[in-house]
């Protein structure tokens, strides 16, 4: 096959060499140049630069105007899904289109179509809908991008009034058209990850974040670690899938633990972040963007035999932010007496002369600190995550060079 791939995520991370036959079929890789070295190193393909300063679907279909039309265009990065479909649209390659991919990014249509399967989620309105005629709940609420990630845009608010009124006054300035409103649902968020080939599970699990995904963006800690993961929670993990059109490939799904069951709060049609990746692969022996690689060739997933561990072994991990910190450098304090714990499997910690980004993101590499915990049982993580997040600090720094 002519294979055209959409590169953002690092090869560290996806392994292409492992999963592509660069041999068997013609690879082109289309990166923005500060991408390019993370490309897979020593395989024959194509590589080509866009500019990555404008519309990326347009990018790309300009960037391979003068090559054969691809016979699968693959892209594992959350914010090139979208653009992916209208590539394939463009070029009439086979594969997810708009409409298909819109369960998977847009919130109303996403929480739409799990509501219509029977499925609890927040009361939700879009935005301009909102304004023009009120929304049916009274309490805390939250103004979301439609397509955002990484909790990027979100507000929240202790009345709807007060969210609806800071679009109106200016103070919170929005395109409502790319935006909803959604109730506040009180309780612990989990995280339930996998992969499925034709609807059918290849694995799952389930964690409990410490912290919020909303926390972090305004310069929390967060992590998660992983609990018990029961037929019923299979199940409606599963019936959410179905509700949005995921049959084949890896899936991240977020939901609210109530007493009356979960409540669904949003779903990706790809591997989750931070390293979510590697604690799921420790617990299963499954790399799930190797998965998704497999399928989308038409391959064998290759799910191999969980690991042997003891039965109440899970992995966690954890990551603290710097992108509050309005410096390239910082100073961290509190953590010695946690680096050296048995229960820590990977320690990653920015050296002071080492820089960190100003962008929001999840990347051990360019945070302060990050890792992943484990094997040990749930309340075991989750007094070692606790700890860690209550005793670190991260002040912002000179550059020491």
């Amino acid at each position: 096959m002519r294979v055209l791939v959409m590169h953002r995520v690092p090869d560290s991370f996806v392994r292409y060499a492992r999963n592509l036959d660069h041999t068997r079929h013609q690879i082109t890789y289309v990166s923005v140049p500060e991408r390019a070295a993370t490309l897979p190193a020593g395989v024959p393909a194509r590589r080509i630069e866009r500019p990555g300063t404008g519309d990326t679907a347009a990018e790309v279909i300009d960037a391979v105007r003068d090559l054969p039309r691809p016979d699968l265009v693959v892209a594992l990065s959350e914010y090139d899904l979208l653009p992916a479909a209208r590539v394939r649209e463009v070029l009439d390659v086979p594969g997810p289109r708009v409409a298909d991919v819109l369960p998977t990014r847009d919130k109303v249509v996403m929480k739409a179509a799990v509501a219509a399967a029977g499925l609890r989620t927040p009361r939700y309105a879009p935005l301009a809908r909102a304004l023009a005629h009120g929304v049916e709940w009274t309490g805390r609420s939250v103004l979301k991008p439609l397509a955002g990630a990484s909790s990027e845009g979100i507000t929240t608010y202790p009345t709807p009034d007060a969210a609806l009124a800071a679009v109106r006054d200016g103070s919170l300035p929005v395109d409502v058209d790319d935006f909803e409103i959604e109730e506040f649902v009180d309780g612990p968020i989990v995280h339930i990850d996998g992969a499925v080939a034709g609807g059918r599970p290849l694995a799952v699990v389930a964690s409990r974040y410490l912290g919020t995904c909303l926390g972090y963006a305004q310069g929390a800690p967060l992590g998660s670690v992983q609990i018990d993961t029961p037929p019923a929670t299979v199940d409606f993990t599963l019936a959410c899938l179905r509700a949005v059109g995921i049959t084949d490939g890896p899936f991240h799904l977020e939901a609210v633990e109530t007493p009356r069951g979960p409540v669904f709060l949003e779903v990706g049609a790809r591997v989750g972040g931070a390293d979510v990746a590697d604690s799921f692969e420790l617990a299963t022996g499954v790399h799930l963007a190797s998965v998704q690689l497999r399928l989308l060739t038409g391959e064998s997933a290759g799910v191999p035999e969980p690991p042997a561990v003891a039965p109440d072994a899970r992995y966690g991990w954890f990551v603290v932010p710097g992108h509050t910190l309005g410096s390239t450098h910082c100073r961290i304090d509190g953590e010695k007496l946690f680096r050296d714990d048995p229960v820590v499997h990977r320690w990653v910690q920015r050296a002071p002369h080492e820089p960190v980004t100003a962008a929001l993101t999840y990347a051990d590499a360019d945070i302060p600190l990050a890792g992943v915990v484990g094997p040990a049982p749930t309340p075991v993580l989750e007094r070692f995550l606790t700890g860690l997040f209550a005793s670190v600090t991260v002040e912002p720094a000179k550059d020491p060079r």
